[in-house]
């Protein structure tokens, strides 16, 4: 069956995927990538590190599994999709590419319904499953464009047709559920319907129809960045929003020690980790346009000053 917006291929249920390193959802791959959320800049960011590592021989679209979330979700679809020096020209070009800034930001100005979902979200310091119920409920009830309009212009940033790569693993957030739906090759959904949900921030974004569900931001659940779908794997390359080296206030369903027991986790299943963040985050520019320049220039520096280490990670020597 050819991939449409609504219908799944596989019965409604598998969509969700409990988080659970014991199901060591990663045995057998020897690479694994992962990219979180972080919004416009973290996309910026991403794409640079990685199409200046490729650049130096470092291509890490050879993962067995590209783990995309949010921002990561954008930037995994055109790595394995083999669009990332497309994306790479159009971020660097920033006047050049109105298309892909009016795909990736939202309007400045925000209504109530909307402000009222994103407030939910930022505030949110916990991932029970009340608290996500309730952040889906209010993303839902927020009047944006439409989940169409979305798909349309999320189709010129991450292409059209078939789903790129079996190694590519989407998530997302079921609005009335709050379980988190995994988003694969066998689900025969669009790339862009897939990217559209998981990047759908409450309240900025609408929610997109996942088969039989209305899902939202893969960040919305207590993770950005969804290791356990990675663990078990041989080595996995991290790339995160900040490095949780610092102290910080729960906020976006993450409590203050979710991603370092989350980090653990993985590693405790026996897998390598690199973790690889942005060397300085303005939490306040993540959606502006004016923070792409800054942050293509620092992705592609840290990318050549890590070249080395991360030659070694990858090709385990």
């Amino acid at each position: 069956m050819a991939p449409t917006d609504t219908a799944p291929a596989t019965p409604f249920a598998d969509l969700a995927v409990p988080r659970d390193f014991s199901a060591r959802s990663g045995d057998g791959l020897e690479g694994g990538l992962c990219l979180g959320g972080g919004g416009v800049f973290f996309v910026a960011w991403q794409v640079s590190y990685l199409h200046t590592a490729a650049a130096g021989g470092v291509d890490l679209a050879t993962a067995g599994r590209v783990v995309g979330t949010s921002a990561g979700s954008v930037v995994a679809t055109n790595l394995v999709g083999g669009r990332l020096g497309f994306l790479h020209a159009q971020l660097s070009l920033l006047s050049r590419a109105p298309g892909v800034i009016a795909a990736l930001m939202p309007s400045a100005d925000l209504g109530p319904s909307q402000l009222r979902a994103l407030e939910l979200f930022r505030d949110a310091t916990d991932d029970d499953p009340d608290t996500i119920r309730e952040i889906g409920r209010a993303a839902l009830a927020a009047v944006t464009q439409s989940p169409a309009a979305v798909r349309r212009n999320l189709s010129l940033v991450v292409g059209r047709g078939r789903w790129p790569s079996k190694a590519l693993h989407i998530t997302a957030t079921d609005t009335f559920t709050g379980e988190r739906c995994v988003v694969t090759h066998r689900s025969g959904i669009t790339r862009a319907a897939a990217v559209g949900a998981s990047s759908a921030v409450p309240g900025i974004f609408p929610p997109q129809p996942i088969g039989d569900r209305r899902c939202m931001d893969g960040g919305v659940g207590g993770s950005g960045t969804h290791l356990d779908l990675l663990a078990g794997a041989r080595r996995v390359v991290a790339f995160t929003l900040n490095d949780h080296t610092e102290p910080h206030a729960g906020m976006m369903t993450q409590s203050p020690d979710a991603f370092p027991l989350e980090r653990q986790a993985l590693i405790d299943s026996g897998t390598e980790l690199l973790q690889v963040s942005p060397a300085e985050v303005d939490l306040l520019r993540l959606m502006s346009p004016t923070a792409i320049p800054d942050a293509v220039a620092m992705g592609r520096r840290q990318a050549l000053e890590d070249l080395e280490r991360l030659a070694a990670f990858w090709h385990g020597r």
